[in-house]
Order: C-alpha cells, then structure tokens, then sequence
C-alpha cells in the first residue's frame, strides 16, 4: 500500500467523512499514512506510526518524501524571501515534531517546500532523540485543552504522552484505552517519582518528580503542572475515577 505524508500544517482526523463528526486526533506536517479509501473530498486513512484510523480531507499531502529533519520548537516560524531577497516572516508555523526535507540551505534557513523557509536552529536531524520527557512535556505547558488536538493551537492528555514517543521514533498508541495496555505497571504507589504515568479511565498525567505531575486537563482548560496527591484526589471527587495503574515512561 503506498504512503502519502500531509503538507498540511495540521490534518483533522475526523471520526467519519464529515467536518460535523467529532474530530479524534491530527496529522501534523510530514506524518506519513496509508489511503484505505477515498473519495472526492475525502480520505480514509491509517497512520504509519500508530495505525490510528479515521477521516481526513482529500487535500494537502504528496507521496511520502525521505525527511531529512523535525522541529523541536513548539512553533517554529515560517519565512519567505521577498522580491529584495531578504527574509520575511509569515504568519504561520510548524508545530512540534512537523518532519520536512530540507531541500536547499541559505545562510541560516533551510527550504522545505518552494520559497517556505525555516531557521536552521529550531530543527533537530530526523533520528535526533531526547530522552529527558519534560523538556518534551514542559513545551506544552498552558496550551489549551482541545479534545483531539496534538499541536500548539490545542492538545489532549494522551497525545501529551504520544508526542515524547513519537519525537523518538518509538511506537505508542494514541488514546488512555490502548496506552494503559501498553506497558505493565501497579494500581497504586505511596511515593512517585519522576517519570511514572498515571492512568485513570479516559485520562493520563505523568510525573516531573517525587510531588509534581504534568497533564493536558480538561476541567482547567489547559496544560497544567499541579500537586500528584492533590491531583489524584481532586479526579476522585469531582469524576469519582481511581487510578486504574501507575507504570513508567
């Protein structure tokens, strides 16, 4: 089955083919996927990364480049070069762990589509790894809460997780109800530490250290770092959800 990759800044991906169905998750720029079906406006499609299925527009996407780079910003800007040859911001942005090919280097931008430019030192060759998650995580914090979201504009608690896994080139799925079955792990802990994930059912946060957690929480609107006990206490009495496990990152 041959494999496309957006050139869209996001992609939707829509539970069925319509804009008034509920949005799931989104392609970022340079994700590759599979075409199950289409039509005139629309795409069925699976991620190569995650094999997550679902709807996108029938727009916006190439056969699949070898990408040469990603963006570790959150946003990382666009440029053009004008008629004086000088570069000119945009209004638009890469999100975090957009992968492009870089086609062609000028003093301190490189090109990935014609004139659409990048500052070099926002980007991270295509197997750069971090393994500090919170370096990851901490770009995140105070971003809304959007149901489905993975970008800048609005992110999910599952796709907070996702990204770290995915900036790494290592699999691991999209939503709580599969990430939970992911790794083995225990249902509760008297101390944290830093780098355990905590799952409640429909909901995820991890740790930053011994008091503290990070999650995309949907009551407060936002990415937000909070108290791990206090959390933990709070989702009970307001969802009256326990944690169902505690594993690591």
């Amino acid at each position: 089955m041959t494999k496309y990759c957006s050139q869209a800044i996001t992609k939707n991906i829509y539970k069925s083919n319509s804009e008034k169905s509920e949005i799931t998750s989104q392609i970022l720029y340079g994700e590759n996927f599979k075409i199950i079906s289409k039509s005139a406006n629309w795409l069925k499609i699976s991620s190569s990364f995650d094999n997550y299925r679902g709807f996108i527009r029938n727009n916006n996407y190439i056969k699949v480049v070898k990408n040469t780079h990603k963006c570790f910003n959150l946003k990382t800007r666009i440029y053009k070069i004008n008629k004086s040859k000088n570069f000119i911001k945009t209004k638009f942005f890469l999100p975090f762990n957009s992968r492009i090919k870089v086609i062609s280097v000028k003093k301190k931008f490189v090109e990935f589509q014609k004139n659409r430019w990048l500052k070099k030192k926002y980007l991270k060759k295509i197997g750069h790894k971090e393994r500090d998650f919170f370096k990851i995580l901490k770009k995140f914090n105070n971003i809304k809460y959007v149901w489905g979201g993975k970008s800048y504009k609005g992110i999910d608690c599952s796709a907070l997780i996702q990204l770290y896994y995915q900036y790494n080139n290592e699999y691991f799925p999209r939503d709580t109800k599969d990430q939970i079955k992911t790794k083995k792990g225990k249902k509760s802990l008297t101390k944290f530490q830093k780098g355990n994930i905590i799952y409640w059912k429909g909901h995820v946060a991890v740790c930053i250290n011994s008091e503290k957690l990070i999650h995309a929480y949907g009551p407060m609107k936002k990415v937000i770092i909070m108290n791990t006990h206090e959390t933990i206490e709070r989702i009970y009495k307001t969802a009256k959800l326990k944690v169902k496990k505690i594993t690591k990152i």
